[in-house]
């Protein structure tokens, strides 16, 4: 691609290039080794979250080494960053998990700060843990710069007893072991050997879920979330995630010529049909946000509720997602889709082209059963399932893949965080068909909407994942399993139903119906609230604190700024 296709009259880095007046600011890139055609080239920002937190950011800084060998190729000038990440699987259980969420608008912050403040014309994104995935996808719609999201990789599966297995076995693990089915012997071999290489968890937990998201609503090139981390292919995918991203520059296509109503439904679909994380329905509404789209949690439930549950992916089924690379990756799941009439085939993408023009020469295989074709669909609706009732007028999510019964009823047990409630499972203190509630863990509450795999986890490994269900205000885990359901809104901390709740009250939910009900009288919730008082929260001051006087309600995506739609200027267009 010739240089001269790109006019720096017209994109941001001129305000650090060019003219007599820049001077200053081009004696510090001399001072980095660019010549000065490099300089004169469209500055491509290339940004991942690699660290030694996890696995899952192990490989990136490779990654980004390749991405920026693409965007030379292209005639642009690459500028390597790096942004945080919270690893939930090392956050999880305990107080740290209430810096996960807050780290998605942290990393999509702290790359508008970056981009804005170097200004940069394009870029590249590479992702690994959950929350970095849609925080890098924010940045992109936020900023509308041309951009490319790449995906790290997943994780290979460890091998246990003759059987696959992914870091939540050993979670489920620690709850076999608190009822003496698990010695400390098997304990301790399982976590040796559950997490094999580099990589993101395998299951279809979150971050492979926003991976599939993000070829589906059209930020990442086909294909291009399937290779696991330690596979050489994935460098051919940076590479060439870095030449794409010139391509979009010299033809001005932006993310928001993508990610439009249309492209967040094909995500959305591509979430029910493979059984993925809940977490979704926090993350396409806040993607969505900075485009100024209404898409709130409802709006994911609708196309979840006629999406057909296709891939039979753990949790709730057989494969990881190295399976799924291995018979036709992501784009063999769109391509059934699209076939069936699932999905927006005219959304653009950053390949230049529609969704439907990149799957025209994929074939459904037919030799395999880890992905159905969706004419005999594992079940005829997604595996996830927006809920509303007396108990979550606001709306609530449970995911149903792999799940036999899809009612149920039974009295609350209260807790007023996930602490204490990790306590009781642990020492068996509740009984079959109780109905556990774990509140005040919302995002102004918690605050920061914590997971909670480390008690369905351990519910499971007791053997009693079926036999109760489990219902708060915060969140859960890709990973987790069961009649769990998340996202209770109104939250407890803003005086919504669930902070009103005792033990004992008779608690009613259909998922095949889409309801969640406390049976009480309005008259009796009236006279609760007026008893009710906020307990106050003890982070009072710091991010947490920051975090939790900004956040909106999870409905919404738990996002803290108003988003593309209060926008009176658009950052590309400086």
């Amino acid at each position: 691609m010739d240089a001269k296709t790109f006019d720096k009259s017209k994109l941001p880095s001129r305000h650090v290039t060019e003219g007599p007046e820049r001077a200053p600011h081009r004696s510090y890139y001399y001072a980095m080794g660019l010549t000065e055609e490099e300089i004169h080239r469209p500055f491509v920002g290339v940004v991942s979250c690699w660290n030694e937190a996890a696995p899952c950011n192990i490989s990136l800084m490779r990654q980004a080494a390749a991405a920026k060998m693409g965007v030379k190729e292209g005639q642009g000038t690459p500028r390597e960053f790096c942004t945080i990440t919270v690893t939930d699987g090392i956050a999880m259980g305990h107080e740290g998990m209430k810096s996960s969420l807050v780290s998605r608008e942290v990393i999509a912050d702290s790359i508008e700060l970056t981009m804005r403040g170097h200004c940069y014309d394009a870029m590249v994104g590479i992702a690994g843990c959950d929350k970095s995935l849609p925080g890098m996808m924010m940045a992109m719609v936020r900023l509308n710069v041309p951009s490319v999201f790449l995906y790290g990789g997943s994780i290979l599966p460890g091998r246990y007893k003759g059987r696959d297995v992914t870091v939540l076995d050993v979670f489920e693990g620690v709850g076999q072991h608190s009822v003496g089915n698990l010695s400390d012997e098997e304990l301790h071999e399982l976590e040796c050997v559950a997490c094999p290489s580099a990589g993101s968890c395998g299951g279809q937990f979150t971050a492979n879920t926003m991976a599939c998201v993000s070829e589906a609503i059209g930020l990442a090139l086909p294909g291009s979330a399937g290779a696991p981390a330690p596979y050489e292919s994935r460098d051919e995918y940076a590479v060439a995630s870095g030449k794409a991203v010139m391509r979009l520059l010299s033809e001005g296509i932006r993310p928001r010529d993508i990610v439009t109503r249309e492209a967040l439904e094909n995500a959305a679909t591509i979430v029910a049909a493979t059984g993925g994380s809940t977490n979704a329905a926090l993350h396409l509404p806040a993607i969505a946000n900075e485009a100024g789209i209404d898409f709130d949690l409802f709006a994911v439930a609708d196309i979840f509720r006629k999406t057909p549950y296709i891939a039979d992916l753990k949790p709730g089924g057989k494969y990881v997602a190295k399976d799924v690379f291995e018979v036709g990756g992501v784009p063999m799941i769109l391509k059934t889709l699209l076939d069936g009439g699932y999905l927006h085939g005219d959304c653009m993408t950053v390949t230049g082209k529609t969704l439907a023009e990149n799957l025209e020469s994929v074939k459904f295989k037919e030799d395999q059963d880890v992905i159905y074709p969706v004419s005999n669909p594992i079940s005829r609706t997604g595996g996830v399932v927006g809920l509303r009732g007396s108990l979550a007028p606001e709306g609530a999510i449970v995911k149903v893949a792999g799940m036999k019964t899809l009612q149920f009823r039974g009295p609350a047990r209260c807790f007023d965080s996930e602490e204490a409630a990790f306590a009781a499972v642990e020492n068996r203190q509740y009984q079959d068909g109780d109905v556990i509630i774990i509140r005040y863990e919302g995002p102004k509450g918690g605050p920061g909407m914590r997971e909670m795999l480390s008690t369905t986890a351990a519910l499971y490994g007791q053997g009693a994942g079926e036999k109760v269900a489990l219902i708060t205000d915060g969140r859960f885990s890709g990973g987790t399993r069961g009649f769990c359901i998340g996202h209770v809104g109104p939250e407890a901390a803003v005086g919504g139903p669930i902070a009103l709740i005792e033990d004992g009250d008779m608690i009613s939910i259909d998922a095949e119906a889409g309801t969640i009900d406390v049976e009480l009288t309005s008259e009796e919730l009236e006279a609760r609230r007026a008893r009710w008082q906020a307990p106050e929260n003890k982070f009072q001051s710091g991010a947490l604190w920051k975090y939790a006087q900004q956040v909106g309600p999870a409905r919404t995506g738990a996002v803290t700024h108003p988003g593309g739609r209060a926008e009176v200027e658009c950052y590309a267009d400086i």
